[in-house]
């Protein structure tokens, strides 16, 4: 009796100390859930979005009395009791047929929600050929100018980068990347959802000859209702702690590649004291004495002269 009150302590502490404030965060989970009523479109949906994220995601298969933009609390709820960032709701009715939700939570608070309406899809099952391995990050690749000048899919696009963003990494293996996600941004207020298995072929130099192959699974999402995040909020999630900024280097810059940039300042250039080669014709002596004969001729002509 005495070990397993032990054992449920140190439980407990192990996961109190997971839940604390952490200069580096762990790796975000999410909560995959079904709503009251679903389609086989949003199940076999739920179940692929869940492999993608796997091992950092929890599926709940029995079906829940869950409206996520009617009622908070649950959402918040579900949240702090699973110590999920992220969540995914499916659910199917006429009015909103095919329907995913997905939220972002801040401090088990509700932070962004996006609704879409899944168009023509097409599961991971369905699609023939090689699937990613479990736990690898995907290279995420964002089309379209809307991902630029549209606020709303300004935002879209920030949570799905948080959404797969995963563990983080100081290095890439070439050999770790192993499926690409592609979203575009289409003016009739669509985000086209593309996955692709990297296929690395022979090219007889010594990079490979990279091909893309449809994984699956592939979706149209429909922009439906969204909730963008409040301005007070926001700016206190992506506030970065002063132990992770980087000490900023007097000329240097870093690009979004993460490519290094410096600015030489030089000083008051004296090209008369520059080494240059050694010939008899550059040196000084001999210049000086050049110019000292040709003034003297000079010299001597206008006196002749007068």
């Amino acid at each position: 009796m005495l070990r397993t009150v032990k054992a449920k302590n140190a439980r407990a502490k192990r996961f109190l100390k997971n839940r604390e404030a952490k200069v580096h965060e762990n790796p975000k989970n999410t909560l995959v859930v079904r709503g009251s009523s679903t389609s086989q479109v949003v199940s076999d949906a739920l179940k692929d979005l869940y492999a993608l994220k796997r091992p950092n995601a929890i599926y709940f298969s029995k079906k829940n009395e869950i409206k996520p933009f009617e009622d908070e609390e649950k959402l918040e709820f579900f949240s702090q009791k699973n110590d999920s960032a992220h969540l995914v709701i499916g659910t199917h009715s006429k009015k909103r047929p095919h329907n995913l939700t997905f939220v972002r939570m801040y401090n088990h608070q509700m932070l962004d929600m996006y609704e879409f309406g899944i168009e023509n899809p097409k599961s991971m099952g369905s699609i023939p050929g090689p699937k990613c391995s479990l736990g690898l990050k995907p290279l995420m690749i964002f089309n379209g100018e809307r991902f630029e000048s549209d606020e709303k899919c300004k935002y879209i696009k920030n949570y799905f980068l948080d959404f797969f963003n995963g563990e983080e990494t100081d290095a890439i293996n070439l050999a770790g990347l192993e499926h690409v996600i592609s979203l575009t941004a289409t003016p009739d207020d669509r985000i086209l959802f593309r996955t692709y298995a990297i296929q690395m072929k022979k090219s007889g130099l010594k990079t490979p000859r990279v091909e893309l192959e449809e994984m699956g699974p592939s979706y149209d999402l429909k922009i439906k209702r969204t909730s963008v995040p409040k301005q007070e909020i926001w700016n206190s999630a992506v506030r970065v702690s002063k132990e992770v900024k980087p000490k900023k280097a007097k000329n240097i810059e870093v690009d979004e590649m993460g490519d290094k940039y410096g600015r030489i300042h030089l000083g008051k250039q004296e090209l008369d004291k520059i080494q240059t080669r050694k010939m008899k014709g550059l040196k000084r002596g001999a210049n000086e004495k050049e110019d000292n004969d040709e003034a003297s001729k000079k010299q001597k002509v206008d006196s002749d002269d007068e």
